[in-house]
């Protein structure tokens, strides 16, 4: 598995209420973003986040980060990232 990570900085309580709500709401990636899940991890008060793109292969990692780059912000007010990593997930583990 592999994950695509995203960093925000700036954004206001409005743009990332905005941004969750469009996630939740969504039913399943943008077209071209063969993501197999994604964790959004924001805080508020200081306007920075991580939005965590999971993938099953490299070859989709690449192809999804591609399709991310070339695609507008789905909400305006939400600023674009501030840097973008990828790496192998090396544990995942839920309770």
């Amino acid at each position: 598995m592999h994950a695509r990570v995203a960093r925000f900085e700036g954004a206001s309580a409005e743009a990332i209420r905005e941004f969750t709500d469009l996630v939740a709401g969504s039913s399943g990636p943008p077209e071209g973003v063969p993501s197999t899940g994604i964790s959004v991890l924001f805080d508020a008060a200081s306007g920075s986040g991580l939005v965590i793109g999971y993938f099953d292969n490299e070859e989709d990692l690449r192809a999804g980060d591609a399709a991310l780059r070339a695609m507008d912000m789905p909400v305006s007010a939400m600023p674009s990232p501030t840097s973008v990593e990828m790496y192998e997930v090396a544990v995942e583990r839920r309770a």
